[in-house]
């Protein structure tokens, strides 16, 4: 006998385990739109565990809009006038969201963006009950400009009874022409103003509009409200998604949610924001209007996509899949959150770490320079910008078990070879440095006294005395070929396709102290040290950091005119720092850098907001094209220089366009 569920991530609750425990077929079917979704009550009840986690099918959003399964949307990312916030709706300015100016905003924006079929059947999606109510009693006291009648609508939630729902599903499917309306027995509705209980188990494939009027708290949720208008129906082309945006925290999860991207990448989020139309399977398109996609910015700017309950939520939903602890390489496998988020928050600083203080299966426990060196390989190593340190440390754990007993430089430099790539006599210090602990500025310098992997023997290095003990012990040494494998896996996927002979990657991010790192200066520093650009002279090697945005309160002497030429993706004009005129080192190192061999390379990001990452766009070497000026800078009596600056390579369309645009 086979038993078949629907809506299956419900199983876990008691009324359907009374069900589950009734009959006993050879196999049990479960189909769900959303299997990661877990009711609180339920906590800790795995719909995958009670299905033996076999996953006999899976179709996410984009795969059935590439297979026509789906009916195509066109989704509208709108303005919204009210300008609230992510609080419950409580807490919201009421009168705001049911204003006079809100409705007729809506009604205009419907009106404009249209519906597929004679008649709109929209479903509205609002952020509490009472906005419900209220915007319904408006909306029918308004002529709907496509018939010349009032709007016909109704306020559905949660106290309405089976009778109810059904009777105001039947009336949305009505048609003018239908004989039910026709005799008068019944009149369609155009709109169901509602608040949660639509976003599953509905079925009403004649819906062409759906209209969002609520802050996206969860890519679930908006996925369920979408997916309201996509079922196929005959005289049905399209759907119509408006989505009313405001000044929400959570906004960056509508890209999120669109794109199908669980990454929490905010490179990849950028990116669909630019050009989601063009990236969204079939006849389906994403538009976002100029100040939601602002707003959607500067929401992916300010998240915190290492927060712990982002981490731990998302852990538990891959945990759910696999029925076991994942390791490092499933969250890429299945397309889980970026591991590297883990990293980088700042109370973990390692998946180790994150599982010893929530995981309760996990036994292992390292001792505490163990943990420190784990530490640092996953937050300066393992997100593989460069395979010259990982390459390194996988044959150090090869010496440490007796597989080779070359030396790690001369191993190096043959495993390298292989790649096309050689290690100079400046990349070799540079690595030394890194591995014992000479590299470092500031702070870290302290923090990772312990990180010493490497040390001299004779013409070559080996690992240290200190690090064989360590390797000696099994579960640190398998952590640390994880961390490794894993590394190197992140570089070939992302960091491979190095510019030229640099190991720097155009289009990938960087941080002050990875590019220190990556043109193989001896030692790192710190950004206030280098202050928008910094010229080693040991590599010849001129870094330029640029913050495109300035904020408003900075002073008059750091607010620098850096901007792109109008109308030209590879030509920029940039400031020097103040106090420097025509004859400065700094700037006539700038206006001949070819004839002196200076390499000049070029990081920009939009603002200084992201106080994670902190990281700048590679956009690759430029020349000084000769024209220069020297002035005074407004309100001071400091002069600087003004370069206009050509790049080698024009910035790729969607790069510039989040940079100098929205």
């Amino acid at each position: 006998m086979l038993t078949y569920s629907d809506e299956a991530h419900h199983v876990p609750a008691n009324t359907y385990q009374k069900i589950m425990h009734h009959f006993t077929p050879k196999l049990w079917l479960g189909m769900t739109a959303t299997p990661d979704k877990r009711d609180d009550h339920i906590e800790g009840r795995n719909v995958y565990e009670l299905f033996d986690y076999n996953i006999a099918c899976e179709i996410r959003l984009q795969q059935a809009m590439e297979e026509n399964l789906l009916c195509p949307f066109h989704y509208f990312g709108l303005t919204d006038l009210a300008i609230i916030g992510d609080d419950e709706e409580d807490h919201r300015d009421f009168h705001m969201l049911t204003s006079d100016e809100r409705v007729k905003h809506i009604i205009e924006q419907a009106g404009y963006y249209g519906y597929s079929g004679e008649k709109v059947k929209g479903l509205i999606f609002c952020s509490g009950i009472r906005e419900s109510e209220e915007l319904s009693h408006k909306f029918n006291q308004i002529v709907n400009p496509s018939t010349g009648k009032f709007f016909r609508t109704i306020a559905l939630n949660g106290s309405a009874n089976e009778e109810e729902r059904q009777n105001a599903f039947e009336r949305l499917a009505l048609d003018e022409n239908d004989p039910q309306v026709l005799s008068g027995r019944a009149e369609p509705l155009d709109y169901i103003f509602s608040y949660e209980i639509l976003n599953e188990g509905v079925d009403i494939v004649e819906v062409n509009q759906v209209i969002m009027l609520r802050p996206t708290q969860s890519p679930i949720v908006f996925i369920q409200q979408l997916g309201r208008g996509l079922r196929k129906a005959e005289g049905k082309e399209y759907v119509v998604i408006l989505d009313f945006i405001g000044n929400y925290n959570n906004n960056f999860m509508i890209p999120i949610a669109l794109s199908g991207d669980r990454t929490y990448n905010k490179d990849n989020i950028r990116r669909y924001i630019m050009e989601g139309g063009r990236i969204i399977p079939g006849a389906s398109t994403v538009h976002f209007d100029e100040v939601s996609r602002k707003r959607i910015f500067a929401s992916v700017d300010k998240a915190n996509f290492s927060d712990i309950r982002l981490i731990k939520e998302n852990y538990v939903n891959l945990k759910n899949k696999l029925g076991r602890i994942p390791a490092l390489a499933d969250f890429d496998a299945y397309g889980e959150m970026d591991v590297v988020r883990i990293f980088d928050n700042k109370s973990l600083g390692s998946y180790y770490k994150f599982l010893v203080k929530y995981e309760k299966e996990y036994t292992i426990r390292l001792s505490k320079d163990e943990e420190k060196i784990v530490e640092f390989v996953s937050q300066k190593l393992a997100n593989g910008k460069r395979l010259q340190e990982l390459q390194m440390l996988r044959n150090v754990l090869a010496y440490a078990r007796g597989l080779s007993r070359i030396g790690l430089f001369a191993g190096l430099k043959a495993d390298m070879a292989k790649v096309g790539k050689e290690i100079s006599d400046d990349q070799r210090k540079n690595l030394v440095n890194v591995l014992t602990n000479e590299f470092p500025a500031g702070v870290a310098k302290k923090t990772y006294e312990k990180c010493v992997f490497i040390e001299k023997d004779k013409t070559d290095y080996v690992p240290t005395e200190t690090l064989m003990e360590m390797l000696s012990n099994d579960d640190f040494y398998n952590i640390m070929q994880e961390l490794i494998d894993f590394g190197i896996s992140r570089y070939k996927r992302d960091y491979s396709n190095c510019f030229g002979d640099t190991d720097l990657v155009l289009y990938q991010k960087y941080t002050y102290e990875d590019v220190c790192r990556l043109l193989n200066w001896e030692k790192n520093e710190v950004p206030l040290n280098i202050g928008g650009y910094k010229f080693d002279k040991k590599t010849n090697t001129f870094p330029v950091f640029i913050n495109y945005d300035k904020a408003e309160d900075i002073s008059d002497t750091t607010k620098y005119e850096d901007h792109f030429v109008d109308g030209f993706r590879d030509k920029l004009i940039a400031i020097s720092k103040s106090g420097r005129s025509m004859e400065s080192e700094d700037v006539q190192n700038f206006l001949k850098a070819k004839e002196r061999g200076i390499r000049v390379e070029l990081f920009v990001r939009k603002n200084k907001d992201d106080k994670i990452s902190k990281e700048f766009y590679y956009l690759g070497p430029m020349e000084a094209t000769g024209a220069a000026r020297q002035f005074t800078m407004p309100n001071t009596t400091s002069t600087a220089v003004e370069i206009e600056w050509k790049l080698d390579v024009p910035v790729r369309e969607d790069i510039y366009e989040y940079i100098v645009g929205a």
